[in-house]
């Protein structure tokens, strides 16, 4: 659990502390929330141990985290996250660097390079289109707060509803397909004019790198990132913070295409905003770009499975000092879910190798063999169900997934051996019309005591 205030602002901005979380107010520390994130609580913890920890600091995760909001595929209200995050430091390399490992991560759990994708933004550009618009103050913050929300989301939505569609949300609203009404900003229209013509950018030039792909220009194709970024800068030229935050993306840019990362894995895109009000600079999201098909048959695009940005102010929440931060989060639970959708991964593994129990007598003899296995590396556990059928063991073994059984009775032991019985062979010659092919081979054999994690060892790497 963690303070409402530790959590942050979301967007929406709205009166009711839990909009998205799971909170309660408790009598004596008020309003207190299931964790939305590891990243707040991380702030926490450095401001915590700052004295004591290095700086820079680096650090990774991995624990579940709560969403108060609709489930889908993919989508839970329980989850884990891994988080990887860098504290003390305000160099956009340190964003670079987030963001390419996140590349090879994706890529190292299976993910092959064209099925996803980087996305990357600044909300310093953001907060740059708002200020020429007319509806962000930098004198006072909470000014606006209202209409910006809604800009921010309509602008999250732009692969979804078009320039078209945004637009509307920009003025009095939309109706969707399905009848239900979203209200707008209700800006004026010299502002939606700044808005649109940020969108308009953006969609001229992707539409214009699309083209360059569909032709085969792999030149045009490798300039994706300087045009994307050219294009977007004319429209906070006005803006201060616009201009930096435009300077900050040409130069994430290019530590990304120095390292070898093109716009093939890390591409430069305005219309990512991400969430969470915390995030002061470079934001990013990883989106797998491969169909799957829902549960009726239906082809969909599985979405972002992670996400982050810069987050400078949060430590100050609890020091008062300003503190550069930067981190992503990937949702271990959606990655998964899209490793299965697509076929990549099972749905289950190998288990552990069974000891089997032919003598409640000796159960210290066979924990002492799941120790042995275990010390080796090998996973492995000891029958604890009711020993009297044998063959109830071996079906338990089956039901785990196990690629092999251990087996010592009495005579066994008073020779210094154990039965070694091959589970993943066993089931092949029972599928097999012949046993020509496996004569060679025998399903169960013996071995000394002292040479089973040798034994267990070469049947594992053979299945």
């Amino acid at each position: 659990m963690e303070t409402v205030e530790a959590l942050g602002k979301f967007l929406p901005d709205v009166d009711r502390p839990n909009a998205g979380v799971f909170a309660w107010e408790d009598d004596d520390d008020g309003w207190v929330a299931l964790r939305y994130d590891l990243t707040a609580p991380l702030a926490r913890v450095y401001a915590q141990h700052r004295n004591d920890l290095p700086l820079p600091y680096r650090r990774y995760a991995m624990g579940p985290v709560w969403r108060n909001e609709k489930p889908g595929p993919g989508r839970f209200r329980q989850f884990y996250q891994c988080d990887a995050d860098t504290v003390g430091t305000a160099s956009v390399a340190a964003d670079a660097e987030i963001c390419m490992m996140l590349a090879d991560t994706l890529e190292a759990v299976g993910i092959e390079r064209g099925d996803y994708v980087v996305r990357i933004n600044n909300r310093k550009v953001l907060n740059g289109v708002m200020e020429v618009a007319g509806i962000l103050d930098p004198a006072d913050p909470e000014k606006f707060a209202h209409e910006r929300g809604i800009v921010l989301r309509a602008i999250d939505k732009l692969d979804r509803l078009g320039a078209e569609g945004v637009r509307a949300l920009l003025g009095e609203g939309r109706t969707d397909d399905s009848g239900d009404r979203t209200e707008g900003a209700k800006l004026t229209d010299a502002q939606i004019a700044v808005v649109s013509g940020y969108v308009d950018s953006i969609t001229w030039a992707q539409q214009q790198i699309r083209n360059d792909a569909r032709i085969g220009n792999s030149e045009a194709i490798e300039q994706w990132n300087p045009y994307i970024i050219k294009s977007i800068e004319r429209t906070v030229e006005a803006s201060a913070q616009g201009v930096e935050g435009v300077a900050e993306l040409r130069q994430i840019a290019g530590l990304c295409a120095a390292q070898g990362y093109g716009p093939d894995r890390i591409v430069i895109d305005p219309s990512v905003v991400r969430g969470l009000g915390y995030y002061t600079g470079p934001v990013f999201e990883a989106e797998l770009t491969f169909e799957i098909t829902d549960e009726k048959g239906r082809p969909r695009q599985f979405g972002s499975v992670a996400g982050g940005g810069r987050y400078d102010d949060l430590v100050k929440r609890f020091t008062g000092q300003a503190v550069p931060a930067t981190g992503i989060s990937i949702g271990v639970d959606r990655l998964l879910a899209a490793l299965q959708a697509k076929g990549r991964i099972a749905a289950d593994g190998q288990g552990p190798v069974v000891v089997t129990v032919m003598d409640r007598d000796r159960m210290s003899d066979y924990q002492a063999m799941a120790t042995t296995l275990r010390q080796a590396g090998i996973r492995a556990e000891v029958y604890l169900g009711n020993p009297k059928n044998f063959g109830n063991q071996l079906k338990y073994a089956d039901k785990r997934g196990s690629p092999v059984a251990i087996i010592q009775g009495e005579d066994e032991a008073a020779r210094g051996v154990v039965q070694i019985k091959d589970l993943v062979l066993g089931a092949k010659i029972a599928e097999t019309a012949t046993l020509e092919e496996w004569k060679d081979q025998p399903a169960q054999f013996e071995c000394p005591v002292d040479g089973l994690v040798e034994a267990v060892q070469k049947l594992i790497g053979r299945a």
